[in-house]
């Protein structure tokens, strides 16, 4: 007997959900431990890394890439400059505006937790097909862009 097409979609997507829930379980797991040992919180790399691969920014803007309100990202950042990772510099122009940006130590601090994750991911693949890894790359790929796309976000993840 075969699967009506929507009675398929919807099974594909109850399974998609309970596959994504688990992932992300597991991932922010495996990141509060392995992040968490640089003395910095998810959040607090997350950040760093946003200043590293982006280049220095206004306050609202990094809060706007980490979903998080501009008070909390205030704080996150107070955090970084009090351990260095981060400065704020002032705008040419104008006094009162700030950029921060990731310092030296902020830049190294983001390529080794970088390294450490990379290194994970890649005892997670060992052992699959060349096939099978590159088939879940792209197609978490094309998840994550059609993700952003339902929710107006705009990133450069998977250009």
């Amino acid at each position: 007997m075969t699967v009506p097409p929507d009675d398929q979609l919807m099974r594909d997507a109850e399974e998609l959900h309970e596959a994504l829930n688990q992932l992300v379980r597991v991932y922010q797991f495996r990141d509060r431990d392995r992040i968490c040992c640089y003395d910095v919180s998810v959040t607090q790399s997350y950040a760093v890394e946003t200043l590293v691969r982006k280049g220095p920014m206004r306050m609202q803007a990094l809060a706007d890439e980490l979903f998080l309100d501009k008070s909390t990202a205030s704080r996150v950042i107070n955090a970084l400059e009090r351990k260095s990772y981060v400065i704020r510099l002032a705008e040419s122009g104008d006094r009162r505006a700030v950029k921060l940006q990731a310092t030296d130590a902020g830049r190294t601090l983001c390529e080794n937790i970088r390294r450490d994750l990379i290194a994970e991911e890649k005892l997670m693949l060992d052992g699959l097909p060349p096939a099978i890894r590159q088939g879940a790359i792209a197609m978490l790929k094309q998840i994550t862009l059609a993700t952003e796309k339902r929710y107006g976000i705009e990133s450069d993840c998977c250009t």
